[in-house]
């Protein structure tokens, strides 16, 4: 259990300036954080160490491409057309990436079954066994990230990175539906 003293040894009657002090203090650690953690994802920390590990010959391109079908393919039918746009690339680049992942037997591409002029883009066993490696590599990642912890300190960054991210991702979307 951790400490739930004050941040400062201020009277009952100033707790809340010193709780808010200590609020400010905290959300500034979160900016702080929030800078190194985007230094990090921008560095491509993860996926550079699974790329290496793994030894495959694919690019971080391919894995993202292959992480969009992942996440939108239980919601949407998959074209190249959405892969670029979820990786905010051109669409003649993610046409090359994709043509690329099809002849290393990541993906297949297959006809829609709602519109049968529309070619679609399928992860394939061996592009899920690429997926899985990495996830259990992310996993790995994570735990020396975590290492002493206890787990209930893990649960609760869990609950809040979680909430925090949801958080983020509301103020996007509202900010996406003021720029249309």
């Amino acid at each position: 259990m951790h400490n739930t003293a004050p941040l400062t040894d201020a009277p009952e009657t100033d707790r809340p300036a010193a709780e808010a002090a200590g609020a400010a203090r905290g959300l500034a650690l979160v900016g702080q954080a929030m800078t190194r953690m985007r230094l990090l994802i921008g560095r491509r920390f993860i996926g550079r160490i699974a790329l290496k590990r793994m030894g495959t010959g694919l690019e971080l391109s391919d894995i993202d491409a292959i992480g969009v079908i992942k996440r939108i393919g239980s919601q949407q039918e998959v074209t190249v057309g959405a892969i670029a746009e979820q990786m905010r690339i051109d669409p003649s680049r993610g046409s090359r990436i994709v043509a690329d992942l099809v002849r290393q037997g990541m993906l297949e591409r297959a006809a829609s079954q709602e519109d049968g002029r529309r070619s679609l883009v399928r992860i394939t066993a061996a592009g899920r066994g690429v997926l899985d490696e990495i996830e259990a590599i992310k996993r790995e990642t994570i735990i020396e990230a975590t290492a002493g912890w206890t787990a209930e300190e893990i649960e609760t960054f869990a609950r809040l990175y979680a909430r925090f991210t949801e958080g983020l991702e509301a103020q996007f979307d509202r900010f996406e539906q003021d720029e249309a």
